[in-house]
């Protein structure tokens, strides 16, 4: 009997090892999907931010843009300022300075007084119009009597002459003196002996900013010196050099971007509205002049630009360069889905220019799309760090 008890359990034995490799088989097949389940390569990568690091990053979201990337012109220009829009302003005479109404950076409309000279001279042109305003008036009632008189052969032709030149004499020196006191601002319109002063107004011809006040309280100021500058920056455009290879790809009302060398990441629209018609002194190019279409104020007159000219209608959806990050050969951008969740989106990029950045998304997009356009390399690291979450 007791080979035969020997023979069960060694037996049971061998089964028993047959059934723990096989636990131990279904134990190692289970391990590996696990793995994959956990990061599986068609799940999108989402990342969450509390509102502190939002505020930390400086996060900012945005829209994608329709931009002419692929078939501008790139030139270099200057902004400039029509002569009409700036101005010096003096005074066709001296005289003591008694008042000034402005300072620099003011805006001014046109014919508002911006200082006050006191001068004697004018004193006496205001005499000189009054007294032969009314030398003039006694002439024409005399030239009507004479020649009233003439008609009936009373007197004789070289008398009525004789007043008739001195009518003509005194309506010319009325209108020079006329002319001189306008030229000073004083109007002759009314003019009465309570009114004769001796204050000389300087006004503004044009309306626009004080760039420069050149006066001082009880200083002599010069004839025709100049006082005051005005510009009127509205009126600011580009003047943009364009070589003659490129001229034949211009026209006017093509769409023109351009940077100022203090904030070349901010660019500025305007309009192609006038082309030279023969080419600059010493060179090989013609000016293209564009109007400025947006927000001026920044912009100063002899400023250099890099300009962008849109010479076809090609347009293609770009983001903000720093909206766009890499690792590796994959590029991606970051869709806002909920308030601080971010999900990580590949695309194909194109033509880059004036800090944009074409982008082709290689899965469909929602038709609104909030991106990320500032922090965007920090969610990279992220995701590179393999947080995937919070």
């Amino acid at each position: 009997m007791r080979p035969f008890y020997v023979l069960i359990l060694l037996c049971l034995a061998a089964c028993g090892g047959r059934g723990g490799t096989k636990k131990q088989e279904d134990s190692a097949a289970v391990a590996v999907p696990a793995v994959a389940v956990a990061a599986p390569a068609s799940s999108p990568v989402e990342i969450r931010l509390t509102e502190a690091q939002v505020k930390a990053i400086g996060l900012q979201v945005g829209g994608l843009e329709k931009r002419n990337l692929r078939t501008s012109l790139k030139v270099n220009g200057k902004l400039v300022l029509p002569p009409q829009n700036q101005a010096q302003v003096s005074s066709l005479v001296g005289g003591i300075v008694r008042s000034i109404r402005v300072k620099d950076g003011d805006f001014v409309q046109a014919g508002q007084v911006l200082a006050t000279l006191q001068n004697n001279e004018v004193v006496q042109w205001q005499q000189d119009y009054l007294e032969n305003r009314s030398q003039l008036r006694y002439l024409e009632a005399e030239y009507a009597r004479q020649k009233s008189l003439r008609a009936d052969s009373i007197n004789s032709e070289k008398t009525l002459q004789q007043v008739e030149n001195e009518l003509g004499v005194a309506r010319a020196r009325q209108t020079g003196i006329r002319t001189r006191l306008s030229g000073v601002g004083i109007r002759t319109e009314g003019l009465v002996p309570e009114a004769v002063r001796g204050e000389v107004g300087l006004v503004a011809p044009i309306e626009g900013y004080i760039h420069h006040v050149n006066v001082t309280m009880g200083k002599y100021a010069d004839a025709n010196a100049a006082l005051f500058d005005i510009v009127d920056n509205r009126a600011l455009h580009l003047d943009l050099t364009v070589f003659e290879k490129d001229v034949h790809k211009l026209a006017v009302g093509q769409k023109v971007l351009f940077t100022d060398a203090n904030d070349p990441l901010h660019d500025h629209p305007a309009t192609v509205y006038s082309l030279d018609k023969a080419f600059q002194d010493n060179q090989q190019a013609i000016i293209a002049h564009a109007r400025i279409t947006g927000h001026t104020e920044t912009l100063l007159p002899g400023m250099y630009v890099e300009a962008r000219i849109q010479v076809d209608k090609y347009e293609a959806l770009a983001l903000p360069d720093a909206a766009v990050v890499s690792s590796g050969d994959e590029h991606f951008i970051y869709l806002e889905t909920a308030p601080r969740v971010y999900r990580q989106v590949a695309v194909r990029t194109g033509a880059s220019d004036l800090g944009y950045t074409e982008v082709v998304a290689l899965s469909e997009l929602p038709q609104v799309v909030r991106i990320v356009t500032k922090g965007a390399y920090y969610l990279l690291s992220e995701v590179t760090k393999g947080s995937g979450g919070e």
